[in-house]
């Protein structure tokens, strides 16, 4: 709709021209100076105070001179060239630097006839409290991407693989090779064996690494946020969205590495869309019709038994063979036994300094205890029952009867007494009874080990989840699979 200007007071043109003078009026009487320049940047009017302070005790003097030759370091002539304001700067002059604002003079056809300049304030401290905000909201922000670049960095090395073990070195071997590489890689292996280690030492070691490392728990993200997680979503583009939208993991490890965890627990539907990421290189976010380019580096892990998975229709062959470019197998506990002693005091030495300081060591019976059992729960497990006999022993010298009560369902059947070797302790083991299968103890022990973090957090299963580092949505399912009361 157009303004109606008929009905305006006669008097309007002279109140806006009152209003105009006015505000001159009071700036120039406020501020620490003010100044007038026209359109070649000659002054043609400057107020005493202005005057005096750059040398000229009669203002006259300055009158015609161009604008630096009165005020050095002025940039009226860029305002008056440019037709553009520099509302807020600083002038540096011989003394004090002065706070000024710049505005261009336009006559009615738009033209710039000249430039109007004030010295604001003559003492920084008037602006202090705008500058320490700034620096604040600066800081908190620089703070913040430091923060974030360091979570999205390689937490682990392939020194963090600890052990000598054949197994452990022909691990490590592959896992260098796939560093100067930049296919997809697929580890595989029994939970707790280091999958993610292997993955961020991968990425530490390779041409990416100065790009971010973004991490995805397949399984710890409910079925129908996890495409949004993958790749982001338009504002507004379901109920409940951010206003800003979202930006996807497969965005923000543009350059870098994408590591997805238990994957075979992927539905199905994402399984097709995260595979023609994988080949075009591109995606849309949710709602959007924005094209998406990301340079990324697949690095997929599960515990699951994929070739299975794909035999049933539960996994796509296609993403399969996809992923399956350079495979890698994490060797469970029990295939390197001879890893054990040093895996055993490099996490007492973490958690010396964890729990409260000092130095723990292992008795001779404690070591053969540990080489001895089968360990269904890996490195996890280890590292478990090794951390609750620190939390309860009141020596720093760990013994077998301190660890006996944290062993899995195959303790008891070990002598403290010392069996000479492994074998030795082994044939202890098998003593009696008819030996337990592997996938019956490994389940028991799961089933005991969840039971007692769920008790342990009065039945709260996120609470519990967090603790012992499992998804939450991975740990109903295993509730449900073993019949845990909650």
């Amino acid at each position: 709709m157009m303004n109606d200007w008929s009905g305006l007071p006669a008097t309007y043109g002279d109140v806006l021209r009152r209003a105009m003078d006015s505000l001159f009026r009071t700036f120039e009487n406020f501020s620490e100076g003010t100044f007038i320049v026209d359109a070649d940047a000659r002054v043609v009017w400057i107020n005493k105070r202005y005057a005096a302070r750059f040398g000229f005790s009669d203002p006259q003097q300055a009158i015609g001179r161009d604008c630096e030759a009165v005020i050095p370091n002025s940039l009226m002539r860029e305002v008056v060239m440019t037709g553009k304001p520099i509302l807020l700067d600083i002038l540096e002059t011989d003394r004090e630097p002065l706070v000024v604002t710049r505005l261009p003079l336009k006559d009615d056809a738009g033209k710039v006839v000249g430039g109007v300049g004030f010295a604001l304030f003559d003492e920084m401290k008037a602006l202090t409290p705008l500058f320490s905000h700034y620096s604040r909201v600066q800081q908190e922000l620089i703070a913040t991407r430091q923060s974030l670049a360091q979570a999205r960095r390689a937490k682990y090395t392939f020194a963090s693989f600890v052990g000598t073990s054949a197994a452990s070195l022909e691990v490590k071997r592959q896992a260098r090779r796939a560093a100067q590489i930049d296919s997809p890689v697929l580890l595989l292996g029994e939970t707790g064996t280091g999958k993610e280690l292997l993955a961020h030492a991968i990425h530490g070691a390779s041409a990416r690494s100065t790009k971010p490392l973004v991490t995805v728990n397949v399984a710890a993200i409910p079925d129908a946020l996890l495409e949004v997680e993958f790749f982001g979503a338009a504002p507004g583009a379901y109920t409940g969205a951010d206003r800003k939208g979202r930006v996807g993991k497969f965005e923000l490890a543009d350059g870098g590495t994408l590591f997805l965890d238990e994957i075979g627990d992927m539905p199905l539907p994402l399984q097709g869309k995260l595979l023609r990421v994988l080949q075009d290189r591109e995606f849309e976010p949710l709602g959007s019709n924005r094209i998406v380019r990301a340079d990324v580096r697949i690095i997929a892990a599960t515990s699951a038994d994929l070739p299975a998975l794909v035999a049933e229709g539960r996994f796509r062959p296609d993403l399969f063979y996809r992923l399956n470019v350079l495979t890698i197998h994490a060797p469970p506990l029990r295939e390197r036994q001879t890893d054990i002693e040093a895996l055993a005091y490099t996490i007492l030495e973490d958690l010396a300094t964890q729990v409260r300081g000092g130095h723990f060591e292992l008795h001779e019976d404690a070591l053969r205890l540990l080489c001895a059992y089968g360990w269904p729960g890996n490195v996890r497990e280890l590292r478990n029952t090794l951390e609750r006999a620190v939390m309860l022993s009141d020596s720093e010298r760990i013994d077998a009867r301190a660890l006996a009560p944290f062993i899995g369902p195959l303790r008891g059947q070990v002598s403290f007494e010392a069996p000479a070797s492994v074998e030795t302790a082994s044939a202890h083991a098998s003593d009696g009874a008819q030996p337990q299968q592997w996938a019956d103890a490994m389940a028991a022990f799961e089933k005991r080990f969840l039971d007692e973090a769920l008790r342990a957090c009065d039945g709260r299963v996120t609470e519990a989840a967090a603790r012992i580092g499992m998804g939450r949505a991975t740990l109903y399912k295993k509730i449900a699979a073993y019949g845990i009361d909650v």
